[in-house]
């Protein structure tokens, strides 16, 4: 018996009344979430069942109202019920961004130009109620890539010099995230998570994780994405759009921001490779291990521009795919 999936299915029923309605499951999701697609008399929302002993419901109904509020097209909560974690959402459709740039005709800057303004809406939105990513988090994540990929993947034990070296990387990178300027940040803001609305706006899944976090967190998810890969000469105009439009309080010299980028698109994809291999290991999610090579390839690409990280692009040139 699936006991989440009644309880969902019992609040709907109460939520359509003697309405019959129609429910679809969506497996698109690398966490403890479930997406169903909800069809009622032709009009189409999006269930979704988040466990409140694995999620944080509080956290998405807040954070979604902050954005709703400020404009940012998340999708609409229909109905709810927090304290069980079930939810029903305007339903955003199915064109992800992924699935739009790898169009033949994809008219990417359009795509990335809107993206980048909605990311700026986003790093204005109040901070209240928001957790700090520390430098106890930002070491936390990057350990991943120690103990899943590294130990659990590849079934590899690094030596005591190995583990210095990578230890004393992974606080350089915290070192430089925690300088920057500290901003909300969605925290996972990336192709698979922004869609192609009708209206022309982006919409934008996925938020619950948000926290106060370094300026350029969320453009190097965007930019530097695990899904879909662009030329080097691409992404620096995409951030030069950026700068161009941003509009903070913060006196941002370009070559400084480029330095925090590439220092913080290492973290990023040193957790993220973490991440895809605890996926494939702990929750038997194999599909995720076909992005380790590039995201560990953005990784190799930037870490020797870096002195003080020589010993982590070594190691981490080694031991990728």
């Amino acid at each position: 018996m699936d006991y989440r999936y009644e309880l969902l299915q019992s609040w709907l029923q109460k939520e359509f009344g003697k309405q019959p309605f129609t429910i679809e499951p969506i497996d698109n999701d690398a966490s403890f979430r479930r997406y169903y697609r909800v069809t009622q008399n032709q009009h189409h929302w999006m269930a979704v069942d988040m466990p409140p002993t694995k999620e944080n419901p509080m956290a998405f109904d807040n954070i979604s109202h902050q954005l709703h509020h400020h404009d940012i097209h998340t999708p609409a909560i229909k109905a709810s019920n927090v304290s069980e974690g079930l939810f029903l959402l305007e339903d955003l459709g199915t064109r992800t961004y992924l699935d739009a740039l790898v169009e033949a005709d994809a008219d990417a800057d359009t795509l990335y130009h809107r993206a980048i303004d909605t990311l700026i809406k986003i790093q204005g939105v109040a901070t209240d109620g928001l957790a700090h990513y520390d430098q106890v988090l930002l070491l936390e994540e990057m350990h991943l890539y120690t103990d899943w990929y590294c130990q659990i993947h590849l079934k590899k034990n690094l030596s005591v010099a190995e583990r210095k070296a990578i230890q004393q990387s992974y606080h350089f990178l915290a070192k430089s995230a925690l300088e920057q300027p500290q901003v909300f940040v969605h925290r996972d803001y990336h192709s698979r998570n922004l869609m192609v609305c009708a209206d022309e706006s982006v919409g934008v899944l996925d938020y619950q994780d948000a926290v106060i976090g370094a300026l350029s967190y969320d453009l190097v998810s965007l930019l530097k994405d695990c899904y879909i890969e662009w030329p080097e000469a691409q992404r620096k105009q995409w951030i030069a759009y950026y700068l161009a439009q941003v509009n903070t309080p913060f006196d941002i010299d370009q070559a400084m921001f480029i330095r925090w980028f590439d220092l913080m698109g290492i973290q990023r994809h040193l957790k993220a490779a973490g991440i895809f291999a605890r996926l494939y290991h702990r929750d038997g999610k194999a599909t995720y291990l076909a992005s380790i090579p590039r995201t560990l390839g953005y990784v190799s690409e930037t870490a020797p521009c870096y002195p003080e990280l020589a010993d982590l692009a070594e190691i981490v040139g080694r031991l990728s795919p």
